[in-house]
């Protein structure tokens, strides 16, 4: 099995070096990443400016690495259209530091390089630790993460698939159990907060309120992983409102038609 590593975080980030790891015994790795942390920049691709690949030494290890100079996207793209001699059997990116919920899914660089690579026809994961520490201990979720991927890899993965799991920062035994959750998608994680700059200005800044907030829905992925479960939702590519669609149809069924 051919496996694609990316992130958001910078091919130096200690989590891409841990899931690398989790992953080697399930196949061939190679690993594509920004050459600096890109987090939070969604699902954007370099159009005014080239992007390059260095191939680089990775913590000493004899895997095959490279850094580009884009973003999560750019890297899935370059990694398939150019760099990789096979195609990728499956892709995964991580292990971002910080989770990735609800909301989140259309601000991440992480999801946004799996959502890629389903693009291709190649199923894809996207994995968050839930800790916001400036150098968390990956080491601990290690054991996690193999057993996550022992148990889907084991399955046939459709190729449109994008799945985004969150780790609790726990150990082995403390952690629950997996939890298949839908997107809590009424919380609202990220807030401006008013500042005043040296010259009085009024400015603003984004502040994270995760640990501040309460959860109602117990079954959401906010919730279950605070209560010391992996969460693990499906993700679909179709943003299509099929039923809006029909919907819509009947509003202008025997308008005139442009020619």
């Amino acid at each position: 099995m051919n496996i694609l590593v990316t992130n958001d975080d910078g091919i130096f980030s200690s989590g891409v070096l841990c899931l690398a790891q989790a992953l080697q015994p399930f196949g061939n790795v190679s690993i594509v990443c920004p050459d600096q942390e890109r987090s939070a920049i969604s699902h954007a691709i370099t159009l005014k400016s080239p992007v390059k690949a260095n191939k680089v030494n990775f913590f000493e290890t004899s895997l095959e690495a490279w850094a580009v100079n884009g973003t999560p996207a750019d890297c899935v793209k370059m990694a398939i259209e150019v760099i990789l001699k096979e195609k990728p059997d499956v892709i995964v990116s991580g292990i971002n530091r910080g989770p990735n919920l609800g909301r989140d899914v259309f601000y991440s660089g992480t999801i946004s390089a799996a959502i890629e690579g389903a693009m291709y026809q190649i199923p894809s994961i996207a994995i968050s630790l839930a800790t916001l520490k400036p150098n968390p201990n990956f080491s601990i979720v290690e054991p996690l993460a193999y057993e996550i991927f022992e148990t889907l890899l084991r399955h046939k993965l459709s190729p449109e698939t994008v799945l985004n799991i969150n780790l609790p920062y726990l150990s082995r035994e403390m952690v629950k159990g997996v939890a298949v959750t839908p997107l809590a998608m009424d919380v609202l994680r990220y807030q401006y907060v008013g500042l005043n700059d040296p010259q009085g200005y009024m400015c603003y800044w984004l502040s994270d309120h995760l640990s501040e907030l309460h959860f109602e829905d117990e079954e959401s992925d906010y919730y279950k992983l605070r209560d010391g479960y992996i969460t693990i939702t499906p993700l679909q590519l179709n943003m299509t409102n099929t039923a809006m669609k029909a919907k819509i149809g009947k509003w202008f069924q025997g308008a005139k038609q442009s020619t």
